[in-house]
């Protein structure tokens, strides 16, 4: 088990030095931009690695494509057949620069939150959701779209690519639906719960069909920290984690805020304690960090707190204390 940064867009000096000083060694990239007609090319992925590498940074997985590479495969429209043979060309231009996992959502609609205030702990800005704000919101252009339209999309899509993931030794990671509620604006929203977490892994049966395993999401989905510890312990002993975006909340839906990692509903260290008993081997990565007094917009105070409190956590376990 390791400890890594994520939501880095770029590589460039300053953020790679920032997790060199923090005593990182993986990095997970977010949406890079790079060239390529509806796919990744691989010559510009194998810089990515080793520029990477030359900060003796290690890239352990890349998370999300950009949309319009698998737009018409979330919407159901004409073309995606011709979409999923350039993710197929995706896949193994990931795989053979290098790079063990891409992470990916499957929700149309993306992440939604009704707020960013300054609500934390000593006054903190966190985004929060509140599904009572948006129940009433006007059906999407691509909607209404119901849970079984959605479900037939998913298979699909991982029936398709899964095959060539595995061919190449490549991880594909399924981030859950933020936040799982039934719908928002008309369109289903699948992944939003641990049984359907289950679902999507049993689709397809191969070990490169996994999880990206957003705790915060999934405590927000659960309605006790013990149905959270159940989730980590059952996906984690299976060897269906690829990573985790380690982040509390402060209750289930239908509202919730983000939190401190220290001050959220769920017992991280009890969390942190259940990935290394079931030998989860992968990176943890702190997410969605309040953002604290003085702090850039990417959040370094605000990372970089998280990091040393889980640096602390994942030492007193291995170590004792």
């Amino acid at each position: 088990m390791r400890l890594g940064l994520g939501a880095i867009h770029e590589l460039d000096e300053e953020r790679m030095l920032f997790a060199r000083q923090l005593g990182i060694e993986d990095i997970i990239m977010h949406t890079p931009e790079l060239r390529g007609d509806g796919y990744w090319e691989f010559q510009d992925l194998l810089r990515l690695r080793t520029r990477a590498e030359s900060y003796g940074l290690r890239i352990a997985a890349i998370e999300n494509m950009p949309r319009t590479f698998y737009d018409r495969c979330l919407k159901g429209l004409p073309g995606r057949d011709e979409q999923i043979e350039k993710v197929h060309k995706t896949i193994r231009n990931i795989a053979r620069a290098g790079i063990p996992c891409l992470g990916y959502d499957f929700v149309p609609l993306s992440v939604w939150r009704t707020g960013h205030n300054p609500v934390g702990r000593g006054g903190a800005r966190v985004t929060a959701y509140d599904h009572r704000l948006v129940e009433h919101a006007p059906i999407a252009e691509i909607g209404p779209v119901s849970d079984e339209e959605m479900w037939e999309r998913f298979s699909y899509f991982i029936k398709a690519v899964a095959p060539v993931a595995e061919e190449e030794g490549l991880v594909l990671a399924l981030h859950p639906d933020d936040p799982p509620v039934p719908a928002i604006a008309g369109v289903a929203r699948i992944f939003r719960s641990v049984e359907a977490y289950k679902r999507a892994i049993e689709i397809v049966d191969s070990p490169s069909n996994c999880l990206e395993f957003c705790q915060g999401t999934v405590a927000e989905m659960c309605s006790s920290a013990q149905e959270v510890y159940d989730a980590i312990r059952y996906f984690g002993s299976r060897g269906k984690i690829a990573y985790v975006h380690f982040r509390n909340v402060s209750s289930g839906v239908p509202s919730f805020e983000e939190t401190f990692i220290d001050n959220g509903y769920v017992d991280m260290f009890q969390a942190m304690r259940i990935y290394h008993e079931v030998g989860f081997p992968g990176v943890l990565i702190p997410d969605h960090t309040p953002a604290v007094a003085g702090d850039t917009p990417w959040g370094h105070r605000g990372r970089a707190y998280a990091i040393g409190y889980m640096k602390a956590m994942l030492r007193c376990i291995t170590e004792g204390c």
